[in-house]
């Protein structure tokens, strides 16, 4: 049966079908309330004058379909179905920018806290999402001081030797040495934080104060005056709530659009207890021509409300964002405001009211506040249009926000140390390291490693010796100077700069900076530690570099990796959840920027180590030649390539005429004319 009598055989229930091309890739996924009728418009000509239409028919050979039993049903399978297959003809959710959440990790033996932005089904509590996206950071923060929950990467299914420096600062309970704390105390400071990120703050007022009088009864005053502070603080926050309370307002998430040239911008404002809190940009670039499913009958269209071309339905663009940004979410607001309207509007609010348990208003406003919330909006979208399509350079901050956003940061990136591995069949293996400083590469602070306990093809343990390497030195300056605690993300004087100190810790070509004209710069070592460290390679290479600083005491550090090929960057502890962003992404080109300078100090040094090599060892092959003969002639000659170029009358100036000769068939062998062209005087 060929395609279109399959279509003419569709059923007219309610249900998701599945275009698919020659390769039997899926290539379109749609919905219908009835599936015989929606299919068959794509048979009308006026539907394919249509270019999306068209072409999607031309490439079709085949139709799959799955019958639901309704409408809501058919929504919430589309929606799985374009967020699995990614088909080329649907219009897909881009966006480098989630909302986090705190994930607190129940499963554990001794759970942690996280921000995260992906929720799982691993046995964790979620909380948020929270706008705008470092709020979630403060939260953590706040449990940190506290509650003492780590969010450290520390394995704590086991007892370690010492704690780290987050015990000492009193951020940690410190579960993961036996005896500085118990089960039971961990278990009720968790239960404090359960509290705490749930809103019972009363509850929780009630608990801290009768284990405060219970504390002071006891003569434990240390612990009652950390009850004291909790106490303390949850009152404050109860504080502000009662007048965020009195302010209250609706939450709403309010959508604008500008379409331009086939390039379409969206911005999404999130507004919450009355006020913007936080705005989503959202992109497309090169757009074809959207057919309306509500004017699949080929109906001439009308200018949209924003004076745009006719070829451009709004319609069909927020009919499937909006799917695909709410139908799997966790929180969705009781309302929703969007510029223009669509076929499955009503569909999607009831489907979304089931989904969360409250009424969901999905509204299109024609005039008044909200009306002009929705034009706000809009400004702001054409403003985003602007900046992404006719501004190539976004401004320095913009890009280090974008950064710390995307990649989990704590705060603003200020420096990021890049490291790179490079050798030939595991000869003469080298490391780099180039450093992003304030906006722009700090050629002043790059180190050059020369790798020396590693045999053979080992990328990974290389990475493990330099970066444990790079940030021993910065250990061992840290605990040297007068002041022997840095900051909360570097280390204290718990730290033993003694402890598995090897040959390898030092050496001659151990951390040299080069300066722009090659020199040797005697530049100064940071006090803390970078904002981020990234390493070229994929999870191995990250894993190794994260073992080197944890073999330091440095749990808390910010890690990544950027993979060549699928230009995916993993972050360590986030692994199963890879940052993919677009590739015209400005985070993206920065990230590869520093990638590629460090591949390119670190191949350079490779080649300068190899062609040193290459000097010592070669001239050392030709019979007759000694190390005091090969002195003379890279002394007279200045290297190993103007020595194979120089005629044998040239080398005879510095050796005997027989020698000259011998050297010069060296690097003559595989000349054709060698035979019958002997060296002048031969």
């Amino acid at each position: 049966m060929d395609l279109y009598e399959k279509i003419r055989s569709l059923p007219t229930q309610p249900g998701v079908y599945l275009y698919k091309n020659a390769e039997g890739e899926v290539i379109y996924v749609g919905k219908a309330k009835s599936l015989r009728s929606r299919v068959r418009s794509y048979l009308l000509e006026a539907s394919q004058a249509n270019a999306k239409t068209g072409t999607l028919m031309r490439e079709a050979v085949d139709i799959d379909y799955i019958l639901v039993a309704n409408e809501h049903e058919a929504l919430a399978l589309e929606n799985n179905l374009i967020k699995q297959r990614k088909p080329r003809f649907n219009i897909l959710l881009r966006d480098d920018k989630t909302y986090p959440y705190v994930k607190l990790t129940l499963g554990d033996r001794f759970p942690k806290v996280f921000v995260t932005r992906r929720l799982r089904k691993d046995g964790s509590a979620y909380y948020g999402p929270y706008f705008p996206g470092n709020l979630a950071y403060r939260v953590v923060e706040l449990i940190h001081r506290s509650f003492l929950l780590p969010s450290c990467k520390v394995d704590l299914s086991r007892f370690h030797p010492r704690a780290c420096l987050q015990y000492y600062i009193h951020r940690c309970l410190g579960p993961c040495v036996e005896g500085l704390t118990t089960p039971e105390a961990y278990k009720e400071a968790v239960r404090d934080a359960q509290l705490f990120l749930e809103g019972r703050h009363a509850e929780l007022e009630r608990a801290l104060e009768k284990r405060m009088t219970a504390a002071a009864g006891a003569e434990q005053f240390e612990a009652a005056a950390r009850l004291r502070d909790q106490l303390s603080t949850v009152r404050q926050l109860q504080e502000k709530q009662r007048i965020a309370t009195a302010e209250q307002g609706d939450d709403a998430d309010v959508f604008g659009y500008h379409y331009e040239d086939g390039s379409l911008a969206v911005n999404l404002f999130h507004v919450r207890a009355g006020k913007i809190v936080d705005r989503r940009e959202f992109f497309w670039e090169d757009l074809p021509e959207i057919e309306s499913r509500d004017k699949a009958t080929g109906g001439q269209r009308d200018s949209d409300e924003n004076g745009q071309a006719p070829c451009f339905d709004a319609g069909t663009v927020f009919s499937a964002l909006l799917k695909q940004l709410y139908i799997d979410q966790q929180y969705v607001p009781r309302s929703i405001l969007v510029p223009v309207d669509f076929d499955d509007r009503e569909a999607l609010g009831a489907l979304l009211s089931e989904r969360t348990g409250h009424k969901v208003d999905l509204a299109v406003p024609q005039r008044g506040e909200k009306r002009s919330l929705v034009d706000l909006a809009g400004q702001n979208a054409k403003q985003s249009y602007t900046q992404r399509f006719r501004v190539l350079e976004p401004s320095r901050k913009a890009i280090r926000e974008a950064l710390a956003d995307a990649l989990l940061l704590p705060e603003l990136p200020r420096r990021i140390e890049c490291f790179d591995i490079s050798h030939i069949q595991g000869a003469e293996t080298v490391a780099s390291m180039v450093v992003w400083e304030d906006g722009k590469m700090n050629r002043q602070a790059y180190r050059k490693f020369k790798v020396m306990t590693v045999v053979g093809v080992d990328d990974f343990a290389a990475m493990r010796e330099v970066v444990r390497r790079r940030y021993r030195r910065i250990l061992d300056n840290a605990t040297a100077g007068p002041a022997t605690t840095v900051s909360a993300r570097g280390f204290g004087a718990d730290q033993d700069p003694e402890a598995d100190q090897g040959p390898q810790d030092r050496g001659p070509e151990d951390e040299r900076a080069l300066a722009p004209d090659g020199e040797l710069s005697k530049s100064k070592e940071p006090a803390n530690m970078p904002s981020l460290v990234l390493v070229d390679g994929g999870l191995g290479q990250l894993h190794a570099a994260a073992e080197a600083l944890e073999s330091l005491g440095l749990t808390s550090q910010p890690l990544a990796s950027i993979a060549k090929r699928e230009e995916v960057i993993y972050l360590y502890g986030n692994e199963e959840e890879p940052v993919v962003l677009d590739r015209r992404s400005p985070v993206l080109h920065l990230v590869q920027m520093i990638r590629d300078e460090s591949h390119r100090f670190a191949v350079g040094y490779h080649r300068q180590r190899r062609a040193m090599r290459d000097r010592d060892s070669e001239l050392l092959n030709i019979p007759g030649v000694g190390p005091q003969t090969r002195q003379r002639l890279i002394t007279h000659f200045g290297s190993l390539r103007d020595v194979r170029q120089a005629t044998a009358e040239s080398l005879a100036a510095v050796v005997s005429r027989k020698t000259a000769e011998t050297i010069w068939r060296h690097f003559h062998a595989g000349d054709e004319d060698l035979a019958v062209s002997p060296p002048a005087g031969g």
